[in-house]
């Protein structure tokens, strides 16, 4: 069973993948419901921990995290914009740790979100969102 259930959580992850302008990576709100989490504004929190994570790496944060809009249906039919956060593997990296110390039931995500090693050297040669 949680073999099972590791290999579909992974399987979301990584179909939750899609590039912009040439770079993987992921939207926060999809994450979200990976993750868990009912509510964007609890999982904001996370996100602004995994940011200063980010920073305290040494990163640049606009690199890993970017600010995006989306556009959705409400329940009326009408379509709305929503705050979004285009994420990098490095950034869901960081959120996957920041989630797991906040939220210990997310454990499980330890052994589910494996992520490709982000080394230092990548990191330098413009592994980020918008590459120099």
């Amino acid at each position: 069973m949680k073999k099972e259930l590791i290999a579909d959580l992974f399987q979301k992850f990584e179909h939750a993948c899609y590039l912009l302008e040439g770079v993987e990576c992921w939207s926060a709100r999809e994450l979200q419901v990976i993750f868990n989490y009912t509510e964007w504004r609890n999982f904001l929190k996370v996100i602004i921990k995994s940011k200063d994570s980010c920073l305290n790496s040494g990163e640049s944060v606009p690199n890993h995290f970017v600010d995006v809009n989306k556009m959705v249906v409400i329940g009326s039919g009408a379509p709305r914009n929503i705050d979004d956060i285009a994420l990098t593997r490095y950034a869901c990296y960081l959120l996957r740790k920041t989630a797991i110390l906040q939220n210990p039931k997310l454990l499980l995500h330890k052994h589910t979100l494996r992520f490709r090693p982000v080394s230092r050297k990548l990191l330098k040669n413009g592994c980020s969102m918008f590459p120099a």
